[in-house]
C-alpha cells in the first residue's frame, strides 16, 4: 500500500472518529497513529504508515510440555510396600485421579516425593531398600527441573496472560500489575531454590499463581504495544530525518513562526502524551516482563527447541531478536533526532 493511499485512509478514520466524538489519545494505537499524523503536519512533511509487525503466538502447550519420564513401575510397587509416609505419597500417585496430575500438583508430587523418600531414608537398614531408595532419589532429583518447567510454562493458564486477542496495553492504566508482578517474584524465588535442589519450599501459592495468569491477559498487551510504538516511533523519526535532510527548520539558530509550533507540539504531545505512556511500558515492563523473562532464563536447560526463538524475541530484553531491545532503539533514534531537529532553533530539550 503507498504512502499516500495509507494517509488517505488514516485521514477517513481520523475524521470518522472525530464525527464519533472520540478522543485519539484514550487508546494506544488511535494516539500512535495521531502522533505521527501531527509529526507530519507540523513539519510539512507527507505521513506514511509503516506496516506493524504481527506478534508472535506463544508456542502451543504441546509444544511447551516436557515429557516427564517415571520410576520403573516394578520400583514403584516396590516402594508401595514399604510402610513409611513413602508408602502412601506412592499410593496417591497410582490412584485415578494420581494419574492425571495437573502440573502444578505434579511438581508438589515429586518434591514430596524426594522429602519422604530421603526421611525413609534415615530409617532403613535393609541394604537392598536403602539402594533403591537412593536410586529413587537421584532420578526424581534428576528430572525435577523438568517437573519445573511444566509447572511454570506448561501450564495452560500461562496462554491467557500472554494472549494476543486483547489489544495494547492501556492508556493510563488504572489496574496496577502489583499482584502479576509479586507473584512473578514469589515464583522465581521458589524455582531458584528447587533448582538449587533446596526443597523446603512452599509451593501452596502456586495454584494462586495460575488463577490469576488465567484472569489476566497484561504481557501480551505490552507485546502487541511494544511493536506498535516502536513501528510509530520510527515512523516519526522517519519523519523529522525527512525534514532535517532537507530545508532547516531554523536558520542561524533562530527560532521562527513554524519553529513554536512544532516546539509546541512536542512539549503538548510528545512530552504530555506519549512519554507518559512510555513511561507506563518501562514500568509494566520491569514489573512483569522483566521477572518472567528471568523465569524462563533461569530454565534454559530445559527449554524445549519450541520456545527457544519465541524467548529470544518476546521475552529476552537484549539481542538483536528482542522485541524490548528494539524498542529501547526506537525511543533512543527518536529522542536523538528531536534534539538534533529543535537544536536548529536553539531549542534542544534535555529528553
Amino acid at each position: 500500500m503507498t504512502g499516500a493511499r495509507t494517509g488517505k485512509l488514516f485521514v477517513s478514520a481520523v475524521v470518522a472518529c472525530l464525527l464519533a466524538g472520540c478522543n485519539p489519545f484514550s487508546d494506544a494505537r488511535p494516539m500512535m497513529d495521531e502522533y505521527v499524523e501531527r509529526v507530519g503536519r507540523v513539519l510539512d512533511v507527507e505521513p506514511e504508515f509503516s506496516d506493524i509487525p504481527a506478534s508472535e503466538q506463544m508456542p502451543r502447550r504441546r509444544n511447551r510440555v516436557l515429557p516427564m519420564p517415571e520410576l520403573e513401575l516394578g520400583m514403584l510397587d516396590f516402594l508401595s510396600l514399604y510402610r513409611c509416609e513413602l508408602q502412601y505419597v506412592v499410593g496417591e500417585k497410582n490412584s485415578v485421579m494420581g494419574k492425571v496430575m495437573q502440573p502444578g500438583n505434579r511438581l508438589r508430587y515429586e518434591v514430596r516425593f524426594i522429602r519422604t523418600a530421603g526421611d525413609c531414608l534415615i530409617t532403613v537398614d535393609e541394604e537392598g531398600l536403602q539402594d533403591v531408595l537412593k536410586q529413587a532419589i537421584i532420578s526424581k532429583r534428576e528430572f525435577l527441573p523438568i517437573a519445573i518447567w511444566n509447572a511454570t510454562w506448561g501450564v495452560e493458564e500461562v496462554e491467557t496472560l500472554f494472549t494476543l486477542a486483547k489489544g495494547e496495553y492501556p492508556v493510563e492504566a488504572t489496574d496496577p500489575l502489583s499482584d502479576l508482578a509479586r507473584n512473578a517474584r514469589q515464583l522465581n524465588k521458589a524455582v531458584t531454590a528447587l533448582l538449587e535442589q533446596d526443597l523446603d519450599v512452599d509451593l501452596d501459592f502456586l495454584g494462586q499463581v495460575h488463577q490469576r495468569w488465567q484472569a489476566e491477559y497484561r504481557a501480551g498487551q505490552l507485546i502487541n504495544s511494544a511493536h506498535l510504538v516502536t513501528a510509530r516511533l520510527g515512523d516519526a523519526t522517519h519523519l523529522i530525518r525527512q525534514r532535517l535532510d532537507n530545508r532547516p527548520l531554523c536558520l542561524n539558530g533562530k527560532p521562527n513562526n513554524q519553529a513554536d509550533i512544532v516546539h509546541g507540539m512536542f512539549f503538548s504531545i510528545y512530552i504530555g502524551k506519549i512519554q507518559p505512556y512510555l513511561a507506563d511500558l518501562r514500568r509494566a515492563r520491569t514489573d512483569l516482563i522483566e521477572p518472567l523473562s528471568e523465569l524462563a532464563a533461569m530454565q534454559v536447560d530445559v527449554m524445549p527447541a519450541h520456545f527457544q526463538g519465541w524467548y529470544e524475541s518476546t521475552l529476552a530484553l537484549k539481542g538483536n531478536k528482542s522485541i524490548w531491545a528494539n524498542l529501547d532503539k526506537a525511543v533512543t533514534a527518536h529522542t536523538t533526532s528531536w534534539q538534533t531537529l529543535l537544536e536548529q532553533c536553539g531549542l534542544r530539550p534535555g529528553v
